[in-house]
């Protein structure tokens, strides 16, 4: 049979593959548009005319005892079902047609809409219509989902530093970690509790450009034409160091040597071994948290022994290192690869409540100890929060988690905003305490905080820091 769910606003279709005990064997019997198929249960998009969840009920497990079909709101129109004008459940099968209005809903945000279980040797259909208030997360929850499913990360594993070059000084490092940098990075310092606020600046290390060089020759082998280029100059060959090394000012190299997380699509070359997965935004949970807010980072996992060059639109490329004292705030649009001893959580900006759609300001919020590979539009400046600092939403990249956040309106509202006058400042980010902002010379980051963020394959899905207004 076939349970085809309509309603006047947007809503996610999904199913649950439950037990007798009334919840699922594991994650895999949650049906949804991430998950789209398990045995004897498909999702399918509707396309604008209601999506469908086909249920083949000879192919079931036999230890399912029944099947829910629910439906949730996705955060891009009302925020409950007391605002939706009609949610219609419809079953179709070789025995008829029927159909289950639900009305009468108030502060839900998800419904469970009907129920095929087993009776006897036969099956049958219920009509249910229960709501959850707190949506689709919520009611997975409440039928055993594991929505918090991010696994442990793995300890970092100790590596021997590269060798310093002697042809050029090396910048220092952010943070104390595992590796030692040889590429520029940030340098936030260290943000402990009981230390006093440092009033001494913070520095960037400029990356450093060399004179352009004069072309060399070649040594061709026999037969072979010679070949001359400044292309051949040391400063385009492949760059050493374990891990995450800069390569070039808009490319990373990644030594993979097990495994690592990168943006899904950024892969430009690679040489070795190499395997790569899928992982949509990271599990279940991550998935809810990236439909519901727009936010998250389509990941995949590259595995094996091999080097591996990444990059995104040719946007700047950075490097942090986190020694796990701070966690780094930053937009999903903007995460290139980090490394599998670090986790990220997707978090709303605090003090951002009440200026955004449903969905509000959200963020990723990577902690634990590492290094992580961001991407801005143009050459950025990292400012030291030692005096109340703002930025523009759409330009501020990443901060230390450790700050206090706020909204600052700007604009006051009158007459001249009445008739569409304005500074075109109307919302700054307010930041305060002890850490850094990273701020780009851009309000258009890949991806966007306007329009879209990491939450598609590149941008472009709704949601996000600014909602509405990562939009």
């Amino acid at each position: 049979m076939t349970v085809t769910v309509t309603c006047s606003a947007a809503v996610d279709v999904s199913a649950l593959l439950l037990g007798t005990n009334g919840r699922v064997r594991s994650d895999g019997d949650f049906v949804f548009f991430n998950q789209p198929v398990a045995p004897g249960v498909v999702y399918r998009h509707g396309r604008g005319a209601g999506d469908m969840v086909e249920v083949q009920t000879s192919a079931l497990p036999a230890d399912v005892d029944r099947v829910a079909i629910t439906a949730s709101l996705d955060g891009s129109g009302p925020a409950t079902f007391a605002g939706v004008g009609s949610l219609t459940a419809t079953i179709g099968s070789a025995a008829g047609t029927l159909t289950f209005p639900m009305d009468r809903l108030s502060t839900e945000a998800a419904v469970v809409c009907v129920e095929i279980y087993r009776r006897g040797d036969g099956w049958k259909v219920r009509a249910v219509g229960q709501g959850y208030d707190d949506g689709l997360a919520g009611l997975a929850a409440t039928f055993g989902v594991n929505i918090d499913d991010e696994p442990a990360p793995a300890p970092p594993q100790p590596v021997t530093p590269p060798q310093p070059a002697t042809s050029a000084p090396q910048p220092p490092q952010a943070f104390p970690s595992s590796r030692t940098a040889t590429t520029e990075v940030f340098t936030p310092g260290r943000h402990l509790p009981p230390s006093p606020p440092s009033t001494s600046p913070r520095t960037v290390v400029p990356p450093l450009h060399p004179p352009a060089p004069t072309m060399p020759n070649i040594a061709a082998p026999q037969g072979v034409p010679p070949v001359q280029s400044e292309l051949f100059h040391p400063n385009h060959a492949e760059v050493n160091g374990p891990g995450i090394q800069k390569q070039g000012s808009k490319m990373i190299r990644v030594q993979v040597n097990g495994e690592t997380l990168a943006r899904a699509g950024s892969m430009v070359a690679y040489q070795g071994d190499l395997h790569f997965k899928a992982l949509g935004s990271g599990g279940i949970g991550r998935a809810i948290q990236q439909r519901l807010t727009g936010e998250g980072v389509p990941l995949m996992q590259v595995s094996g022994h091999g080097d591996l060059f990444l990059a995104n639109a040719a946007a700047d490329v950075h490097t942090v290192d986190l020694d796990g004292t701070d966690g780094l705030t930053i937009n999903g649009a903007n995460v290139l690869a980090f490394d599998s001893s670090l986790s990220y959580n997707i978090q709303r900006v605090q003090g951002a409540a009440g200026y955004a759609s449903n969905a509000g300001f959200f963020n990723c919020v990577f902690t634990g100890r590492g290094r992580i590979a961001i991407t801005t539009h143009g050459s950025p400046v990292v400012l030291n929060v030692d005096q109340p600092t703002y930025a523009d939403p759409q330009a501020a990249v990443a901060w230390s988690s450790s700050l206090r956040t706020g909204i600052k309106r700007n604009d006051s509202f009158g007459f001249s905003r009445l008739i569409g006058r304005s500074t075109g400042e109307g919302l700054t980010l307010s930041f305060s305490g002890q850490g850094f902002v990273i701020v780009q010379p851009s309000e258009l980051p890949p991806g966007g905080f306007i329009g879209g963020t990491g939450g598609g394959q590149e941008a472009g899905q709704s949601g996000g820091l600014l909602g509405g207004i990562l939009g």
